[in-house]
Order: structure tokens, then sequence, then C-alpha cells
């Protein structure tokens, strides 16, 4: 009889579910999608239960459409977006839409969070309070609605209420507790110091567990409505950028992660919590139990791209668009373009600034904006790859997954930008392959990540730096460093005025 482990990958936009073998291939994946919901400008939210829905339904396909008995799924586990705020009353009903990572609201809440404990936080959490977390979403509804906020008895973000779902068992792993930055990431526990502090009870947050932990089985309620069978064991999971680490075989320091979805990541394997970025990077326990990793994000990296098309270029085939903006000469024709079209994260903690193109000419096409796009998307992930440059963070090889990774030419643009060896991969499933690989290890197929990764991970294709075109983009991006400084007053007062007359 064959086995498998499923992998659900629950995103921004849709979830994919995929179903693996013992080496590491996919038999059978399914995808279902869900709204995203903007009611206000910087607003994010998403219902729930469509999450448990496209999940569900997705599962269903497996089963019904790709031939995958049930008694053949062993394990599931999942990658979840992180930061999302999900609120469950005392009958474990859900209070109000989830507000999620890309909410940017909650600018008032961080200042009050730094305020009261300063640097203090930073050493707690080992992070900035920034709009995209957990907590300061906390405190929003908690200033805001405390209609609901009296209501709330217990916190899950979002793939840990898909697995309540489930098994019936809340919990959340300790990859995506870091990311609520209510997390001592020193002392391995919720910090109630900082809980105190805020006046928030120790009670909403439920428990922690590691990423290949077991954490139930199926329901028999929910056996019925997704047709798995009641023994199939469910592990704990992790976030996205966890799993996509995991996924992308970023189990060693000279490593890094390049990932270009609707946000932009890049992430290094850190062994230990000994390294400080004094809040600069986020620092976030790993999936791989007792390590760490650090990241940077771009808020708007495939976002922009896509947000480009979608306005500027709705027929156009997107595959066809880049291979026309390739062709385009290196710096788009003198055009410059800033990925802040939502605000950014790293390394500027600015939920107002915005996007320019600066440099716009007469004399250019639709294809130099689109190449000035990537060219900006990809110039953002080096201001993240010059933090650890400044921490004497050594590394040789960037492993590039996701959108920026389907494209030759974007992968060789990535190699000059950065001036670094950029690897692709063979069998890139993103974060649905590292959530599989949880529940494979957790299942005991394996005894680690890292010999999972063995069988699981294949390395492709590599991309070396270009010299001629490295000293380019090195005159290039010392310009597109001065953009953020010479446009972050007018994009502040432009807020202000749109916040105003809404």
């Amino acid at each position: 009889m064959d086995e498998y482990v499923i992998g659900i990958d629950l995103g921004t936009s849709a979830v994919k579910v995929s179903a693996m073998d013992r080496k590491g291939k996919v038999a059978a994946q399914e995808s279902y999608g869900y709204e995203l919901h903007q009611p206000r400008p910087g607003y994010s939210e998403q219902d729930p239960r469509d999450w448990v829905y496209a999940t569900t339904i997705a599962i269903d396909r497996l089963i019904l459409r790709d031939d995958i008995k049930t008694e053949e799924i062993k394990g599931i586990s999942f990658s979840g977006q992180m930061h999302g705020l999900v609120l469950l009353d005392e009958n474990d009903q859900v209070l109000r839409p989830a507000i999620l990572w890309n909410d940017t609201r909650t600018t008032k809440q961080c200042e009050e969070i730094m305020g009261k404990l300063g640097n203090k936080f930073i050493d707690i959490t080992g992070n900035r309070a920034l709009e995209g977390f957990t907590l300061p979403k906390l405190l929003w509804v908690k200033e805001n609605e405390p209609e609901i906020w009296a209501k709330a008895k217990t916190f899950l973000l979002p793939k840990d209420y898909v697995r309540f779902v489930m098994t019936g068992e809340k919990a959340i792993d300790y990859s995506d507790a870091t990311g609520t930055v209510l997390y001592d990431i020193k002392q391995g526990t919720w910090s109630k110091e900082i809980a105190d502090a805020l006046d928030i009870p120790m009670s909403i947050c439920p428990e922690l567990i590691r990423s290949i932990d077991e954490a139930g089985t199926v329901t028999e309620y929910y056996s019925m409505f997704s047709g798995l069978d009641k023994s199939t064991r469910v592990f704990g999971g992790g976030g996205d950028n966890a799993c996509g680490a995991v996924g992308a075989g970023i189990l060693h320091p000279n490593m890094v992660m390049s990932s270009i979805g609707t946000s932009g990541v890049v992430l290094k394997y850190e062994p230990d919590a000994n390294v400080n970025y004094h809040g600069a990077l986020q620092y976030e326990c790993h999936a791989i139990p007792d390590t760490f990793y650090s990241m940077g994000v771009t808020l708007a990296a495939g976002h922009s791209l896509n947000w480009f098309k979608h306005t500027f270029a709705a027929d156009e085939d997107f595959t066809e668009m880049v291979k026309r903006a390739a062709q385009r000469p290196v710096g788009s024709n003198g055009l410059i373009f800033t990925p802040y079209v939502v605000g950014e994260r790293t390394p500027y903690a600015d939920a107002d600034i915005r996007g320019s193109f600066i440099g716009a000419d007469s004399m250019q096409n639709k294809y130099d904006y689109v190449r000035a796009v990537i060219e900006g998307i990809t110039f953002s992930f080096r201001d993240i790859l010059n933090i650890y440059d400044k921490h004497g963070q050594d590394f040789d090889t960037v492993v590039a997954i996701g959108g920026g990774a389907k494209s030759d030419f974007w992968l060789q643009l990535q190699a000059n930008i950065f001036n670094k060896k950029v690897v692709s991969l063979t069998n890139e499933q993103g974060p649905g392959l590292g959530a599989a690989m949880l529940a494979a290890v957790g299942l005991g197929w394996f005894d680690s990540l890292q010999d999972c990764a063995k069988e699981f991970v294949h390395f492709g294709k590599s991309y070396e730096p270009q010299i001629s075109e490295v000293e380019k983009y090195n005159q290039l991006y010392k310009i597109y460093q001065q953009v953020y400084d010479q446009t972050k007053d007018l994009s502040h007062q432009i807020m202000k005025l749109r916040n105003e007359w809404a």
C-alpha cells in the first residue's frame, strides 16, 4: 500500500494541498481560492471559515478526483500565512474577521508597545513592534472593539485555526508564536512581562507545541466533513517562512533564501539565539526544533508586479510580459521603481511610505516599467542582505523560490544584484513541501528534517554573478537607496490627506 503525507499551504489568496510519498514526490495536488477583504485603506481581513471550507474542498478533491485513498494518508501538517489574528469566544466561535499579516492599521498600537517597553521589548521578543505582527492587532481590538474583546477567550493564527477545526485541539507552534511578538524567544514561553504591561490576560494564549509534534487526530465530525480517516495524525506545522525555508533546504548557516510571493522574504538559518540584530530583522523560532531563523520582509514583492499587470497589462500573458521586459536594457532606460505600494517593513518599518517611479521619460515603453518593477523588488531584497553584511553574517549561496525562481531572467538578475551565487530547486513546492516534511518527520519516516531534506529537496541550476552587470547594478542601487529618504515626507503628507478625506 502506498503511504502519503499531506502538506497544507494556507496562503493569502488560496490554499494548496499536496500529497507526497516517502520519496518526496508529489502524487497529487489541489488548490482552492478565497477572498481578501479590504474595507478601508490599510485594512486586510479574511473570514477564517473560508480557510476551512477551501482546505476541505481541496482535500475532498485529492480523495475523489486524484484517487488518494484515505487509508493511505498517514499524516497532515501545515504551512500558514503568519501573524493573522483569529479570536474565539468561550464556545470556540469566531468573533470577527481575521486581521491579516499585511494589515497596517496598528501604527498607534506599535507606538504604545514601544513606549511602554522600549528596548526591553526587543530583548524579550527579538523583534520590534511592527504593524504586521499579532500583538498590535490584539491591542487594536482591545482598544477599538471592546465588545468583541470582552468575549475573546483564545487567539489563534490562521493555520492553527484550521488545525483546531480538524482536531478539536487548540495550539500554536513555536515558529508562529515568535511571530506574534508576545513570545519570549530566550525563555521559550509566552511573555507574562509583556502581557502584564499591556493588560492582556495570559489565558488568551494557547498551548505551545513544536512543528513536528502531533497535535491530535481527525475528529469524527471533520472525518465526515472531509472524508479523512479518524486515525489520520495531524502535526503542528509552521509559519510559511519557516516551512518555505525547510522546503528550500535552508538548513545550514552559509545559505539564505530569497522568496518572492505576494510579499518577499530573505531568510537565514540561525543555529542559536545569540545574534542580535537589534530589531532590524525579525528573529523567529524555526520549524526545526531548537533552532532559529532571521528574516527581512518586503511587503509588496510579487504583489507589486501583479498590481502593475492588473492595472496596466491585464490582457497580456504574464510570461510573455516578463520575457519582453528581459529584453530591455539594464536600468530600464533610466527608470527606478520602489516597491512600497502597501508600505514597507524591512529595512524601513513605515506603514505610510508609498511606491515611486523615478526617472519617467517619454522614450520609455511599458516593458521598461515592467523591468523597473522587477529590478526594484530585487533591490529591496538587497536592502535586507545589507543588514547581514553589516552584522558580519557571511553566506555564499542564495536559494531562490517563489515567483522570482520561475524565470531564468529573474534568477540571473538576482545573482547580479546580490553579487552572490543563486540556486533554484528542481522540485520547488514552496512552503507546502516544508509542511509535508514536518509530517514525514513527525511520523518517524526520518530522524530529522536534515535527513528528510536529503530525500525531499533537490537543487537545480546555479546562476553566477556577471561582473559587468554587477557593476552597473551597484551604481543603480546607490541611487535606489536614496529614494526612500527623499520621498517619505511626501508620502506621509499624501497619506494624511487621504485618510482625512476618506
